[in-house]
């Protein structure tokens, strides 16, 4: 039984000779998730690393800068949805000191 060897040229396979050398491609020593910035045609990068600079030069971010932020956010509010509320020892004090100097709060009466 003779061997087969098959390449794939987008969706179709393609049989070949044994001594098929496959095209060589300009962008394969690229890492795999930066033939998105290559695929994308976008003039303005071509590389993470590009596209790191050009983020930082316009003064743009993405999400993932902002990772931690939104871990101490969700541990913020986790503490106040169980009660606790690191603003609330301070509103306390102050309105103790308003009242010991003086300050008389009225009652509106409700209709």
């Amino acid at each position: 039984m003779t061997r087969r060897r098959w390449v794939y040229f987008g969706e179709e396979a393609v049989e070949v000779s044994d001594d098929h050398v496959p095209e060589s491609r300009s962008h394969d020593s690229l890492l795999w998730n930066d033939r998105l910035y290559q695929d994308d045609r976008d003039p303005r990068y071509a590389s993470r690393a590009q596209h790191r600079e050009y983020m930082r030069r316009n003064g743009l971010t993405t999400a993932d800068d902002f990772t931690e932020t939104w871990k101490r956010a969700a541990a913020e509010r986790e503490k106040i949805q169980k009660g606790i509320d690191s603003t609330r020892k301070n509103d306390v004090n102050e309105a103790l000191e308003r009242v010991r100097s003086g300050y008389k709060p009225r009652r509106i009466p409700s209709e």
